[in-house]
């Protein structure tokens, strides 16, 4: 009888993990390509360009600090960090571009918005 109880339980279980895992947007094969397709359109271009993080944040460094002393070492260190961020994270985006989830940098491209500084997001299903 307790091997029937624990049965019906685990089952109830079961169902109940399975109802909370669905997605609450369905995937059309529309939104799957869409997004497949900017992914490794955006990690392609992001790996290319993502140099130019280095002068970026030379550029926002300098106009956040009051003096240039401060600002240009400092502008570099964080592009070296972006630099190597965006970069990887373009190469993590082709790599994983069969996934329907968004790009992970924000902005999406170097030259979507120069005047912020960038951030990265890890599996994002919606915006």
């Amino acid at each position: 009888m307790r091997k029937i109880i624990r049965l019906v339980l685990a089952v109830i279980m079961l169902f109940i993990v399975s109802f909370q895992a669905q997605a609450s947007e369905q995937i059309t094969a529309d939104i799957y390509f869409n997004r497949a397709g900017m992914k490794m359109l955006s990690g392609v271009a992001n790996m290319a360009t993502g140099w130019m993080e280095l002068p970026k944040n030379i550029i926002l460094w300098s106009q956040k600090d009051n003096s240039a002393l401060v600002g240009i070492p400092e502008g570099m260190l964080w592009g070296i960090v972006h630099t190597a961020s965006r970069t990887a994270s373009g190469a993590f985006d082709v790599a994983t571009f069969w996934l329907p989830t968004f790009p992970t940098p924000s902005p999406l491209f170097i030259w979507d918005d120069f005047s912020q500084e960038s951030d990265y997001y890890g599996f994002r299903m919606g915006r």
